[in-house]
This record gives C-alpha cells, structure tokens and sequence, in this order.
C-alpha cells in the first residue's frame, strides 16, 4: 500500500481504482471474530495497519482462548498471502478478486509531514500511543493517499463513533450479520376449513397444498385455525404436508417431579426436543420463558428411556461475565465452574426436588410411590452412593451433608455439567448436548461446538439474542441468532421462539418493562 521509504515519494500499491471499488481498512477486532475475513470483501481492496499486526501479535501466545488460536490462524493466512516485505508493501491480489496489503502511516513516522486529516485527528484525539486512535490514523493515511472511497470496519462501536468524529467512514463486519427483518413472530397461523381441521385430528396429518405452505420452511410450527375459531398446533415436514405434535402428557427425570408445558410456544419446544430425527433445536426466549427447564427435563426423560439413544445429558455455557468481572475464583476446575453453572444445579433442583413439593398434585401418595419405583435403576441411583474414593476409606466424611439427589445424577454420570472452553478436539457420541447463553458466542466458536457433536447426539442452543454481555456481537451477529439464520429449513433442525413468561409474574412483568 504506503511505506516509509528513503525517497521523499510514497509508494503506491497496486490498488484497483474504479466507481464501484472500495478500500477496507480491518480492525484488530474484524481478525479476530473472523479469520476469513480477509477473502470476504469481494473485488475491493483490503488494508491492514501494521497496528494490528502488533496487537495479534500479543493475544497470539493465549494458548487456551478462541481470540489466541484466532490470532494465529491470521498470522498463518497473511504468511501465506504476503511472503515477503515487497508484498507486504506493495500488496498483493487476493484468490477472490481484490487486494490486500499491509500499511504504515508514514504521518506518524515523518514528523515533517502533515495533512489537514492528521491536523484534525491530532485536534480530536491527541493521544495516538492508544493503537485504536493510530488504527483511525492510518485510515485516514490511506483515505487521503489513495483515490478509492475508504472505510475503516471495526467491531468496537467506540471506534466507529471516533472514526466518524474525524470524517472518516465506518461500519461494523456484516458478512456473518443475518438479514434485518421485521420482528419475527413465535409461530404462523394458517387458516383452514373446519374439515380439513377435523380430517387432520382424526388422521394426525394431511396436505396442506402448494398454495396454503408457500413460505413455510421443514420442521416450522404453525397453528392451524378454522373460520369457527377452533385451532391446532402442527409442524411443517416438507411437500405440502403437516403433521401433529408427538408429546406425552409430561415429561420428568428419573426420580423428579412431573413438568408439563404451560403455553403452545412450550408445546413445540418440547416436540423439537423429543422427536429423534431432529439433531439440532434453537430457541430465543427472554428470561423466565422455560427454555433451560424444559430441555433439561425432556433430556432426562430421554436418557432415562431404555430406548433411548442418548446415554447421558452434557449442559455447559460460555463464561463471560454480567457486569464488572471478579477475577480469578479459587479452588479445583468444578469449584472454579460452580458459581457459572448454578443456574443448572437450580434447574435440576426444581426437576429433582430434594424435599417434595407442597402442590397438590405433586404431594399425593400415587405420584409419591410412581417416582419411588419405577425401576430398579433408578432405586439404585437415588439410594445411598457406593462408596467415594479419596479419604476415610473411600466414605464420606463424617458430618458431611447428605447429596441432594441432582448431585448424584451428576456423580453417576448421567448428568455432566461441563465448561465449554475445554471442548475443542472432543467428539460427542449418544449424549445430549444443551448450549445455554449461546447468543454470548462469535459464529466461528458456535461451529466448533455444533462440529464436536457426533453420531447418535443431539445439541439444543437456547439463549436470549437480547441480552449479550459480549461486546464483539450484537443481536444480528451473534453465533445463536447466526446458527439459526443458516441452518433454517434443513430436515435435521428445527426453531422455537418462546414469548410468553412463565417464571413468575413478577418476572414476566420484569422481562417486558425493565
């Protein structure tokens, strides 16, 4: 692109000038979130600040985080593209059409030289030791050295207004950003005859016809509803035709209590997470509308069914922090991972109570005596451990407390509640998988989730893509929302949005107001 070079004229890269080209500068940030990036802006030119080499080089040596192999992977892809400083220089063309090159702000290297950019930058961040305030100064080098329209494309918002402050374009990386679109609804109501209702309740299925499906994608759930006002819920399998929802009366874990869905959002959840053709299920739900509660039951019921082909229920979340963070906690991996995960020992509390509940229809000696005994398993599950190995001859310790009964679902294997930054390189077989807070992660790190997941194993991504504490994605590019946009329509997929908050009332005003 630029250089600094002993002739008093700059060097010029081969750039590509026309009326539809454009030049892209790429924060540190872009890199990171997508290494790829670099042959995603078509027939454009691409520049890179040698600030950015810098900072990739520092996050490089993070050997356990997405953001270090990221880093590395960059430097892999630019050593391949630029294998020598003239091409790093001068630029080369990309395999896509377009160029690429690496730049240094010859304003900030040459005290001699000075712009009416460099002028006004300097007037409105004067502190150019910052790499975010150098970055915008070496788009604005660029903006004023070279003919094409430049923009500087970052993920810091802060950036952007900075850059925009100075005159300078800016936008966020929107390849992996889905489609803005109007608020999408939970499901779609398809009107019908009131025969064509009653021939669907007394078969469980019919052609819905070409007309009548239009825009209806595989495994989308509708409500069906007459000109009578008599509805029913169904999903969408492809053709033209509809079938209905296959789901118990309740579902429960071995040795809990009986959950039963409170809304028709709830109904279509739990068939997505039931129905074995289905390997992946997304939900959106704000807080308090069921979504860990219910994939945790429907998981342990499946588990728990000697047919079932799923061996056990793995749970884990991405770690990022509400608010301010506390820094490092103390003790083993399970102790550092506890106050994370306790949403999911609160959910297991609920399912597996340790006390009976006072409801009426959970306290009746029936429903008592049908959880005591329904086989010998789960008898040998909820009785008293084997023996732990460790101190006092593998016992307990005396005084301890005794387990609550989610504790041994979790000791016996069925359960493993897990951190998700150790998943990388594992292949998950006959296990189902539940992703919670998955709006916190980048696209890339949801691939490598969804990718660990084997034959004979099911992944259910749930999460709020309206509460993210992750500042590198917002509502339209995080991993959750993306996952779901590219995934729609395929035969081993299925989505749910969950509206409606059953928690509490206080909860579900909170969620709506606050």
């Amino acid at each position: 692109m630029g250089s600094l070079s002993r002739s008093t004229e700059p060097q010029h890269a081969k750039l590509k000038v026309s009326a539809k080209v454009k030049t892209f500068v790429l924060d540190t940030n872009v890199l990171l979130h997508d290494p790829q990036s670099i042959h995603k802006f078509e027939d454009n030119n691409l520049v890179i600040p040698v600030e950015v080499l810098e900072e990739l080089d520092a996050i490089k040596t993070e050997q356990s985080t997405e953001r270090g192999r990221n880093a590395r992977r960059v430097h892999r892809i630019l050593q391949e593209l630029l294998p020598d400083s003239r091409s790093m220089l001068e630029g080369v063309k990309l395999p896509g059409g377009g160029t690429l090159s690496v730049i240094i702000n010859r304003y900030l290297t040459d005290a001699n030289l000075n712009s009416p950019a460099m002028l006004r930058l300097r007037a409105v961040l004067p502190d150019l030791s910052k790499k975010d305030n150098r970055i915008i100064a070496c788009a604005l080098f660029v903006q004023e050295q070279f003919p094409p329209p430049t923009i500087l494309v970052t993920k810091d918002v802060n950036v952007q207004l900075k850059a925009r402050a100075v005159g300078l374009e800016s936008e966020d990386y929107l390849n992996d950003k889905v489609p803005e679109a109007a608020e999408e609804r939970a499901y779609r109501e398809v009107p019908v005859t009131i025969y064509e209702l009653q021939r669907f309740c007394s078969e469980g299925g019919f052609d819905l016809g070409a007309e009548a499906s239009a825009g209806l994608v595989v495994n989308e759930y509708v409500l069906l509803r007459s000109d009578e006002g008599k509805t029913m819920p169904a999903r969408y399998h492809g053709g033209g035709m509809i079938h209905r929802l296959r789901i118990p009366d309740f579902v429960k874990a071995p040795g809990g209590i009986p959950i039963r869905p409170r809304n028709l959002e709830q109904q279509f959840f739990v068939d997505a997470l039931l129905d074995d053709s289905i390997s992946m299920v997304t939900c959106f739900g704000k807080a308090g509308t069921g979504k860990t509660l219910l994939s945790i039951a429907c998981a342990l019921q499946q588990t728990h069914d000697d047919a079932s082909r799923y061996d056990g229920v793995s749970i884990s979340r991405p770690v990022i922090a509400l608010g301010k963070d506390i820094g490092f906690l103390p003790g083993t991996l399970d102790e550092k991972m506890k106050p994370w995960l306790q949403p999911y020992f609160d959910a297991l509390e609920v399912l597996v109570p340790s006390k009976p509940p006072k409801e009426a229809q959970f306290a009746s000696k029936k429903v008592a005596k049908k959880n005591r005994g329904r086989n010998g398993d789960v008898a040998n599950l909820f009785a008293d451990p084997q023996p732990m190995q460790g101190s006092n001859n593998g016992q307990r310790a005396p005084g301890a407390p005794p387990l609550k009964p989610y504790e041994r679902l979790i000791r016996s294997g069925l359960v493993e509640v897990e951190a998700l930054c150790f998943i990388r390189g594992r292949s998950i077989a006959r296990r189902f998988f539940i992703l919670d807070e998955a709006q916190q992660l980048t696209p890339h790190e949801v691939k490598t989730v969804i990718t660990r997941i084997a034959e004979g194993s099911k992944i259910v991504l749930i999460g709020d893509p309206a509460q993210i504490d992750n500042p590198y994605v917002d509502s339209r590019s995080n991993g959750l929302v993306y996952c779901c946009n590219r995934m729609r329509g395929q035969p081993m997929a299925a989505h749910i949005t969950l509206t409606k908050g059953e928690r509490s009332r206080l909860a579900e005003l909170a969620a709506d107001l606050l």
